[in-house]
């Protein structure tokens, strides 16, 4: 099956690198005029610039999902570039410190959970009265294979990726009879900036013992194009599901 999303609108968190800005691409190329928001103007500017060269409609917002002050701007600046709001991908997330867990600080535990959970939670909360205004929408938010299994030396990453998976459960079913769905994806291994991770550096060898199946990275665009289609009426009875790109990593 295909879908077209012209005439609507994508809002995407963080879409200036990586599966962000692969998103933000993928719902152009389905026709979406794209809300580019990212605490970098030049990377959110970097992804306006590649829709536009390739024919598509974009703006860039600047906000840092985890200042919440910052998000009084949300509404007024969708509203002022596109009058609606039909889909967001809540993706802006760092990875916090690699320490055990009785050795995070305070402060890097706070600033994870911050941005990968309550900044997820605020997009949520101003995105909603948007799209309730124009009967409904879809909403993907960004969790982790960690937000499936427990990894090693990332307690808060972890927590904070579960609660991505729960929050995203408890949203979807406040929404069901309302026209709006919401269900989250969990990249594995992927090739990002903030991943650091290179298909080039990485031998099979290499791969396989990061525990990925099929023996290989994902790329931003295989993530991003999960995203589009939980977004399309394609996926129009999926809502509250979390659902894994990663190779096969967390059947194991």
């Amino acid at each position: 099956m295909t879908f077209s999303m012209e005439g609507k609108v994508a809002l995407v968190t963080g879409g200036g690198s990586g599966i962000g800005r692969a998103s933000a691409l993928g719902f152009s190329d389905s026709g979406a005029k794209v809300l580019v928001v990212d605490i970098s103007e030049n990377n959110g500017q970097e992804t306006v610039s590649q829709i536009i060269r390739q024919g598509g409609q974009a703006t860039f917002l600047h906000l840092d999902v985890g200042d919440p002050r910052q998000f009084e701007v949300l509404e007024p600046a969708i509203m002022h570039s596109y009058g609606r709001l039909d889909f967001a991908h809540n993706n802006a997330g760092i990875t916090g410190q690699a320490r055990s867990t009785h050795q995070i600080t305070l402060a890097d535990w706070t600033n994870v959970m911050n941005i990968n959970l309550t900044g997820i939670w605020l997009s949520i909360k101003y995105e909603i009265p948007i799209m309730l205004k124009t009967g409904g929408g879809a909403i993907v938010n960004t969790s982790s294979g960690a937000g499936l299994v427990g990894i090693r030396g990332s307690a808060a990453y972890t927590a904070s990726k579960h609660g991505v998976v729960g929050l995203t459960k408890a949203a979807a079913l406040d929404y069901a009879r309302k026209g709006i769905r919401v269900n989250a994806v969990c990249p594995g291994f992927i090739q990002t900036p903030m991943t650091g991770f290179s298909m080039a550096g990485d031998d099979q060898d290499t791969v396989e013992f990061k525990g990925v199946p099929m023996g290989r990275m994902g790329s931003a665009s295989e993530v991003a194009a999960l995203v589009v289609w939980l977004c399309s009426d394609d996926a129009s009875l999926i809502t509250g599901v979390a659902i894994p790109v990663d190779g096969g990593a967390v059947a194991q």
